[in-house]
């Protein structure tokens, strides 16, 4: 019997950050606690860039967009938000969205199935994914089990589970 397998990864869907984007700006621009702030949310690219007149201001801009994006399904593991600074009269905050598993999350993420995992399963760094195989698809389930148990900087999804 063939080996049974199925990939970790770690992606965003790009259209839905955009969407919860759009219902963030939504939001800001009618809330009277932000009229008169300079609150503001930018996408450009790769960059997310929140932008008030007060520190505490932009931390509640970042926190609307937090929400936006739970509500559309995207776990908040993916957003890399860094912490606000000044910038002449505003301050700002610069986040991303990550994609992918970084090559020390997936040496980490191995080396727990190894350790903790069945015995019968392998794992191998396929650039930024992690392909894990094994004889027994209970095993693979047993994996994915102590996966989601754990508690891991990077949001992961199971895909091509054959």
């Amino acid at each position: 019997m063939a080996d049974s397998s199925f990939d970790i990864v770690s992606k965003v869907d790009t259209m839905e950050v955009q969407n919860a984007l759009g219902q963030a700006q939504k939001e800001i621009a009618q809330r009277y606690d932000f009229k008169g702030v300079g609150a503001s949310l930018d996408f450009s690219g790769e960059k997310i860039l929140l932008k008030a007149n007060a520190e505490e201001r932009v931390k509640a801009v970042l926190d609307v967009f937090e929400q936006k994006l739970i509500k559309r399904g995207i776990s908040l593991r993916s957003l890399d938000a860094g912490t606000p600074f000044p910038s002449g009269k505003e301050y700002r905050i610069e986040a991303s969205i990550k994609q992918g598993i970084s090559s020390d999350d997936a040496r980490k993420i191995a080396k727990i199935i190894r350790d903790e995992g069945p015995k019968g399963v392998r794992s191998q760094i396929q650039g930024d994914e992690l392909r894990v195989q094994s004889k027994s698809r209970d095993e693979l389930q047993q994996v994915q089990a102590l996966l989601k148990g754990k508690d891991l900087d990077v949001a992961l999804q199971f895909v091509n589970y054959r």
